[in-house]
C-alpha cells in the first residue's frame, strides 16, 4: 500500500474523487447525497480562501479527507487553523490514514505560522477521541459550544 497525502485543489483530477468522499461524508450524518452541489460548493470555499481541503490517496485513489479553516487568534495576535471534517472510507479505516491527514494538517498550520489546530467531534465518537488524544490533542474544559441558527433569522 502507497500512502500519499496532500493538499488537493479543484482544478486536479483527484478533486472529482474529494467530493465524492465528502458526499459519502455528508450522507453518513444524515444529508440528502448532492454530487453537483458538493463539487460547487467545495471548489467556491477553496478558491475563496475559507477552506483547505487534505487527501489520503491509497495507491493513487483518494480514500480519505480532511478540510482545515484558519481563523484569527485574537488574543495571541496570531492564528490558529481547525480541522473542520475528517473522513474515511469505512473500507480503508485502521489503516493510519486519518492518522496521516491530522499530521499533514498540523505540519501544514505550523509551516503558516499558525499557533494552535483545533477540532471538535461528536460526544461518543471514541474511535475518533482516542486518536486525537493519540496525537496530543488535549480536551478543552471551560468553554460552551453556542450556535444560533441563521436559516430561520
Amino acid at each position: 500500500m502507497i500512502l500519499r497525502v496532500r493538499e488537493v485543489s479543484p482544478v486536479e483530477p483527484a478533486f472529482d474523487a474529494v467530493c465524492a468522499l465528502f458526499d459519502d461524508y455528508r450522507a453518513h450524518y444524515g444529508r440528502r447525497r448532492a454530487p453537483r452541489d458538493v463539487r460547487i460548493w467545495l471548489g467556491a470555499q477553496v478558491a475563496a480562501g475559507r477552506l483547505a481541503i487534505y487527501a489520503a490517496a491509497v495507491d493513487g485513489t483518494p480514500r480519505a479527507l480532511a478540510t482545515a479553516t484558519e481563523s484569527s487568534a485574537s488574543l495571541a495576535l496570531g492564528t490558529a487553523w481547525t480541522i473542520r471534517d475528517l473522513w474515511v472510507d469505512p473500507q480503508f479505516r485502521r489503516r493510519g490514514l486519518a492518522t496521516e491527514l491530522v499530521r499533514a494538517v498540523a505540519r501544514a498550520a505550523r509551516d503558516a505560522g499558525a499557533l494552535r489546530l483545533g477540532l471538535q467531534t461528536e460526544v461518543g465518537n471514541e474511535a475518533a477521541l482516542d486518536l486525537y488524544l493519540r496525537l496530543g490533542f488535549e480536551r478543552v474544559t471551560g468553554l460552551e459550544i453556542l450556535a444560533y441558527d441563521l436559516t430561520d433569522y
